[in-house]
């Protein structure tokens, strides 16, 4: 076979695959988990029952895959900044977060997650396991580097990521789930990115650079 043949194939497997993970989500959305059949998806896809099954052989699979896919950064939302300036790497890691939460679909999968969880409490520790740990993990881990490099005074990373995501994560995510039209224009966001920075540097900062802004 070809390298441009096994391209195609490659391409053609990929647009499959984004076909039934979009078709599943919103099937999870509309009809609930428990109420929607690998078979329904294959319909909505536009697949092959066979081409589904044997990408996602059961819906557990399936569901992994729209939880890593929604949560995956791909390069597009820097969390690895070097160390040694807390205020300019947690501006990045601020709106790479903020890029994540007003993805498309990541509200619908949070909806999705909280409906079912009661019945299926392992879509919830999917969806912490390989969705919201790794992402927090990988902040904590950043903190820590900047406690390693001097730049940050801290005795308890962990607690330093819930602190700075909660703040953003309260105000650009968390009101989308019940108001259907919450949507804050750019200006707002940033600022609201800028002073959760303001606090972290003001509580765990050390030697930082003067605030540009002049605080």
């Amino acid at each position: 076979m070809s390298a441009q043949t096994s391209n195609y194939h490659r391409r053609v497997a990929e647009q499959k695959r984004t076909a039934i993970v979009g078709a599943a989500t919103a099937l999870f959305l509309e009809s609930g988990y428990d109420r929607t059949s690998l078979a329904k998806v294959a319909d909505l896809a536009g697949v092959s029952k066979a081409t589904l099954f044997k990408q996602f052989p059961t819906k557990a699979a399936l569901f992994e895959a729209i939880v890593a896919e929604s949560w995956n950064t791909d390069g597009t939302t820097e969390i690895h900044p070097a160390p040694g300036d807390l205020r300019k790497g947690l501006t990045s890691i601020g709106h790479g977060y903020v890029e994540l939460l007003t993805r498309p679909g990541m509200t619908d999968l949070f909806r999705i997650v909280i409906a079912e969880v009661p019945r299926f409490p392992e879509l919830g520790q999917t969806q912490f396991d390989l969705g919201k740990m790794p992402y927090f993990n990988s902040v904590r881990r950043y903190l820590d580097a900047e406690r390693e490099a001097g730049a940050a005074e801290l005795d308890d990373a962990e607690l330093a990521a819930t602190q700075f995501l909660g703040m953003i994560s309260n105000y650009v995510f968390w009101p989308r789930l019940l108001l259907v039209h919450w949507s804050p224009d750019d200006n707002t966001v940033t600022r609201v990115v800028d002073e959760a920075v303001a606090m972290m540097v003001s509580r765990y900062g050390r030697d930082a650079p003067p605030d540009p802004r002049g605080r």
